[in-house]
């Protein structure tokens, strides 16, 4: 841990081939090049969650620190949108010390519709870190590592990095938990089905909120115990409305590219897209085919995809009709059939630049009113990014309580004032995670003010 405070001041800022100690390490292999995350022939007629291939990993932090857990590597069988069968890759980190009764369903953030910007590939030796946003994660996955969990991660958007449709990441996020209690011998589970509880933050929340929805009908023989879902894109057209042409549009950019993947809505979307982009359009789209989403963010800012610039449509993009039924079919809370049956932990900063607070809140009232328990928590004084990092010691009270069986049941809201971070809030073995998420707050200003004004801020932030 005192090495990884040194990391992240000195290091990380640092762009280029990466080194520790002067020596370059060796690169992996992008997943569109890795024979690893190719299926083998007749997977498709194995049930979801099937393990298909393994491997051991040297996991790290940024790319250029061996992370010391054990990690692994399964590509497992899950379902696309159309409900044909894929395949996708879950990580899975081993404490030393790990409890052997349960684990944490982390869904990283990845925001993406480039496969490079795997989970699975930035979590190895030797990337470089053009996901920076999951390489950031892995500082609150670490804290529930020292916590004494096994944590998994999935690459939940499949194998072509579909950003965006909840259904394929619900049933992605599900199925990595079936591959992952399957792997139960070589992770020394105590026991055949352990508990799980599921977490994941903004785009992160897209996985981990369609999951929860999808459990009770899709996969009710896994032992959820409960859900953290903060900053949740509740409802898709509210978000690219809120945030086309502002310094988040790029995000938008990537749905629209992530929505056309053939394991999302490519069959009927894709054609729309052809039919009404421009080159100006294409060629933005081609951008997020290929890069993540700061650079995304970076390359779009500012800029309106509901533009004559990018679609001929302009601004009546949404109102089409086979855009509008996906859209619609990606709004959480809408079917009473798809509500959580366990705790669910919600939490929202109310001056939330990138996702709509209001969407977050109704979502939670819909699923109170079908029966959910909720607890939904206000951050009164953070931004989108800032608030991810304030909830962290609640999120892992909760995770602590789901487990034991003592989260609240029933429907709660609260407002929290404080937008700092507690180093030693959770003990003192936690304080060097927290004081490097603490340095996320100060490069972040108040409310996201560092980067709201300047999006080339994020670089330096979730890098840092």
């Amino acid at each position: 841990m005192k090495l990884l405070s040194w990391v992240l001041p000195s290091v990380l800022l640092g762009a280029g081939l990466p080194t520790v100690l002067g020596r370059s390490l060796p690169r992996a292999t992008v997943p569109s090049s890795d024979p690893f995350y190719q299926p083998p022939a007749g997977f498709e007629s194995q049930v979801p969650g099937t393990i298909l291939r393994t491997r051991t990993i040297v996991a790290s932090f940024f790319g250029i620190l061996p992370n010391p857990v054990q990690a692994y590597q399964l590509l497992y069988r899950t379902t696309a949108t159309n409900g044909s069968a894929i395949a996708t890759v879950i990580t899975v980190f081993r404490p030393l010390f790990a409890k052997t009764d349960r684990f944490v369903s982390f869904q990283t953030a990845y925001d993406s519709s480039a496969t490079v910007c795997d989970p699975s590939y930035s979590y190895q030796i030797g990337t470089p870190q053009s996901d920076l946003i999951s390489s950031a994660e892995l500082l609150i996955i670490e804290a529930y590592l020292i916590s004494g969990y096994i944590v998994a991660s999935s690459d939940y958007e499949g194998p072509d990095a579909a950003f965006g449709p909840g259904h394929l990441s619900g049933m992605g996020v599900l199925d990595g938990i079936r591959a992952v209690t399957n792997f139960k011998s070589t992770l020394h589970f105590s026991t055949t089905n352990p508990m799980v509880v599921g977490v994941g933050y903004s785009g992160g929340a897209i996985a981990t909120g369609w999951a929860a929805s999808l459990q009770p009908t899709y996969a009710p023989e896994i032992d959820i115990k409960g859900w953290v879902s903060g900053g949740t894109p509740a409802n898709l057209t509210a978000v690219a409305d809120f945030i086309d042409g502002t310094t988040f549009s790029g995000f938008v950019l990537a749905v629209v590219d992530g929505l056309t993947k053939p394991s999302a809505y490519g069959a009927a979307l894709k054609p729309v897209i052809d039919s009404i982009i421009t080159p100006a359009g294409q060629t933005a789209l081609n951008f997020a085919s290929a890069n993540c989403a700061v650079a995304d963010i970076i390359n779009f800012s500012g800029k309106s995809i509901k533009s004559t610039d990018f679609q001929s449509l302009g601004d009546r993009l949404w109102y089409d009709p086979t855009v509008a039924a996906i859209l619609e079919q990606n709004t959480m809370g809408v079917n009473k059939n798809e509500t959580p049956t366990v705790p669910v932990f919600m939490y929202h900063a109310s001056q939330d630049e990138i996702v709509p607070y209001a969407n977050a809140a109704v979502l939670a009232k819909a699923w109170c009113s079908y029966g959910a328990s909720v607890k939904f928590t206000t951050y009164a004084n953070g931004g989108h990014i800032t608030t991810e990092v304030v909830a962290i010691v609640e999120s892992l009270n909760f995770v602590s309580s789901a487990f034991a069986g003592t989260a609240a049941s029933g429907c709660s809201t609260n407002t929290e004032l404080s937008s700092l971070l507690n180093p030693i809030a959770l003990g003192i073995e936690l304080e060097p995670v927290l004081i490097a998420l603490a340095q996320v707050l100060l490069l972040s200003g108040q409310a996201d003010g560092n980067i709201v004004h300047s999006p080339k801020t994020l670089s330096s932030t979730v890098s840092a």
